[in-house]
């Protein structure tokens, strides 16, 4: 963020966000989005700047999405700071913030879901079982106010771009949908809005995830027995200082089905999610396809 970053504009309603996207393309520019909660970092300006090569305008939403929480969740808590989020966009080339009210996404009388299949199964559904129904409902909704050409998602959320994926296949929504890479701080942890919950000595453990991941992911692609490489990662978070593991488990990349032999045959992700006191941090590595 600099001083010099100038104001960006700000709409809150669909009709209005789709007014100046209508006159863009009036004018033959081509659309990008960036869906976000707020509390921004250099993860999702990363998102925004990737957008801008792919498009010639930008536009990212601000929306803190209360049906993708549970009720002891941290809805409540999770930070808000949209006068700074405006700069940190504007600084990265963003040409529209589209920040709507929670009655403007779900008006009185709203009664639609969208359920959504195959590679929600699992993980996270497992122990955030309502995360992929209120994800699936906001996404569709901001994808068909936007109506942009592409929109472009962190692979740091590897199960829920997938599920974006699925759902935009199946639904003929016509946004491509683009995934970037993780953005991490300088010892590897993947940036995201919650670290600001870490205190200094959970943000030591913390940073310890992605090598535990890391050579898990090693173990998996020389074949070595996938329950035994889930198993040790698990252990070596434990043991690393995390209080919790949700789960730890290696899948297919492009669909994350299982491998049925229990063996990496082809490319793979490891995914894994662990608790450090009030905090719940997830991740994920490419896991390489074994030679030969």
């Amino acid at each position: 963020m600099t001083d010099a970053a100038p104001a960006l504009p700000l709409v809150r309603t669909v009709a209005e966000l789709r007014a100046v996207v209508a006159d863009w393309r009036r004018q033959g520019f081509s659309v990008g989005f960036v869906p976000t909660m707020g509390a921004l970092h250099e993860g999702h300006l990363g998102l925004v700047r990737e957008a801008g090569a792919l498009a010639d305008r930008v536009v990212a939403s601000v929306f803190v999405n209360p049906t993708q929480f549970a009720a002891h969740e941290d809805l409540g808590t999770y930070p808000r700071q949209e006068e700074r989020d405006a700069q940190l966009l504007a600084s990265a080339g963003c040409a529209l913030m589209f920040a709507p009210s929670v009655e403007e996404m779900y008006p009185q009388g709203f009664a639609t879901g969208v359920t959504v299949g195959g590679p929600s199964q699992g993980l996270e559904t497992d122990f955030r079982p309502h995360f992929f129904a209120g994800v699936a409902v906001v996404v569709a909704k901001l994808l068909n106010q936007a109506r942009a050409d592409v929109a472009v998602f962190g692979e740091k959320d590897y199960q829920q771009l997938m599920v974006i994926q699925q759902m935009t296949r199946d639904l003929d929504i016509p946004t491509r949908i683009v995934g970037a890479a993780t953005a991490r701080d300088g010892h590897g942890l993947a940036l995201s809005s919650r670290n600001a919950y870490l205190s200094q000595d959970e943000l030591e453990v913390a940073r310890r995830l992605n090598g535990v991941l890391a050579e898990a992911a090693v173990q998996a692609s020389s074949r070595r027995p996938l329950p035994a490489v889930e198993r040790d990662a698990y252990s070596a978070l434990l043991k690393a200082g995390f209080e919790r593991v949700d789960y730890v488990a290696v899948r297919r990349a492009e669909d994350l089905s299982v491998f049925s032999d229990g063996v990496v045959d082809g490319p793979g992700r490891i995914l894994a999610a662990a608790w450090l006191g009030r905090t719940r941090l997830i991740d994920n590595m490419a896991v390489a396809a074994p030679p030969g």
